[in-house]
């Protein structure tokens, strides 16, 4: 009489689990983001936030958590309860190339730290020059390079961060010598860009664009292998003449390692739906943005070789942070 008794526990304790997973979510879910609130990460986090909300009937919190280049919302995120009520928005800086760059101050390997639940967006760079600069296209600004070693520039907004080392990724790709300039942040970097003070920057194209369209900046090319639906009259860099050149940036989001399947699931197919959604797809154009549907294996895919490909380019560049 006591052995079926004894069986039974463990199947109400599963029954009881998977009925905790059925009503998941029953209350807010907070997404931490690792960067402060009104820049471009902080705005594309917010537009899924919403859509991913919608599909999952409940609300996302934004939680902005600025620092140390993401890392310290990194660790708290990965330090989260692993229960589907913490997710994070995740970047190639703060997934890819972060393990790099902070050597010491990093305390979580991102790989290890977090589940993937699925990529987001990409959004390609734009390779913008002064309006007044004398180069028309990619072409006559490598010649121009060529010719004066050492004497051109390009800006950043920071050592080790995407448009840093896409400026690294330019210069080995067309065996050039030119000068890297570090600023702390991308609006100084830009003043001086506009003020031709600086030969060129590669930049995020949300950041350019208002530049751009007001005729302050001329844009000779982007870093995507396909063209940007907020400027399509401007060529890819293969087109423009430096072949196999790609240097996108993703998003994503993940949930700290040790949050259950049956939660991973229900998030990643939640996301896909929202990716799918007409009104995100509007608000990813207007951010110079793609959505990024796709499986978990799609995404945990692109995790690992870019963890490779950005590490080369710190390595190579000398970047470092701590």
């Amino acid at each position: 009489m006591r052995r079926p008794i004894w069986l039974a526990v463990p199947l109400l304790c599963i029954g009881a689990i998977g009925i905790a997973h059925a009503e998941f979510p029953d209350k807010p879910i907070t997404m931490i983001v690792p960067f402060p609130a009104g820049g471009p990460t902080d705005a594309l986090a917010r537009s899924i936030g919403d859509a991913l909300g919608k599909e999952l009937k409940t609300s996302i919190i934004v939680d902005n958590r600025g620092g140390a280049g993401g890392t310290l919302a990194t660790t708290v995120a990965a330090s989260s309860k692993p229960d589907g009520y913490t997710i994070f928005f995740a970047t190639t800086g703060t997934m890819a190339i972060n393990p790099a760059l902070y050597k010491t101050s990093l305390k979580v390997d991102p790989l290890k730290a977090f589940t993937p639940i699925g990529a987001v967006a990409s959004a390609a760079n734009v390779f913008v020059v002064a309006k007044d600069a004398p180069y028309k296209n990619v072409k006559e600004l490598i010649a121009a390079a060529k010719a004066n070693p050492g004497a051109l520039t390009f800006a950043s907004s920071g050592n080790g961060g995407v448009i840093h080392l896409t400026g690294e990724q330019f210069k080995n790709a067309s065996g050039l010598q030119i000068s890297h300039i570090p600023y702390k942040g991308s609006a100084p970097a830009m003043t001086d860009l506009v003020a031709n003070r600086v030969t060129m920057m590669f930049d995020v194209v949300p950041g350019s664009l208002p530049f751009i369209k007001g005729g302050r900046l001329k844009a000779l090319a982007v870093t995507s292998n396909r063209r940007v639906e907020a400027l399509p009259d401007v060529p890819t860099m293969a087109e423009a003449g430096v072949p196999n050149f790609e240097a996108t940036s993703w998003f994503g989001i993940v949930a700290p390692q040790g949050t259950p399947q049956p939660l991973v699931s229900k998030l990643h197919d939640a996301l896909q739906k929202a990716l799918g959604s007409q009104e995100f797809k509007k608000q990813m154009s207007a951010l110079g943005s793609a959505p990024m549907p796709g499986s978990v294996q799609d995404f945990t895919r692109i995790l690992q070789q870019d963890t490779v490909k950005w590490a080369g380019l710190v390595k190579s560049s000398g970047a470092t942070i701590d």
